[in-house]
């Protein structure tokens, strides 16, 4: 499976941007889609995660202001971002987990099994 991301950029403070993340190759719907971001000198941590179901998982330093969805026709999945600060500026992957996957391992990076290349977003104060 191969994963493109786009939509990444340049925001001020308290600004939105969309990330968008396309699944193409051998794919499925029923995949685990998730967003990671690694910031300056900071090791790669969790975002955000959606099940095929629709369920969706966020870490606490994004929930309330960043949205996971997917549409599950085009395997596409998407983060809006909220309420940005300079503390959310980093590279911003998504990824997928194309086997089964237990609630207590969704938010470890290596549990994922397929990247997108990672797409700069940079928060101005």
């Amino acid at each position: 499976v191969q994963l493109q991301a786009s939509g990444g950029g340049l925001a001020q403070a308290g600004g939105s941007l969309r990330l968008s993340c396309a699944a193409s190759g051998r794919t499925s719907a029923s995949y685990l889609m998730g967003w990671f971001r690694q910031g300056p000198g900071k090791e790669r941590e969790f975002v955000a995660t959606i099940a095929w179901s629709g369920n969706t998982y966020y870490s606490d330093s994004v929930k309330g202001r960043f949205t996971i969805s997917r549409d599950n026709a085009k395997i596409t999945v998407y983060l809006r971002m909220n309420s940005l600060t300079p503390e959310d500026t980093a590279v911003y992957y998504c990824a997928v987990r194309r086997g089964r996957i237990v609630l207590t391992s969704i938010r470890d990076w290596y549990m994922y099994d397929a990247w997108g290349q990672g797409t700069q977003v940079t928060v101005s104060s």
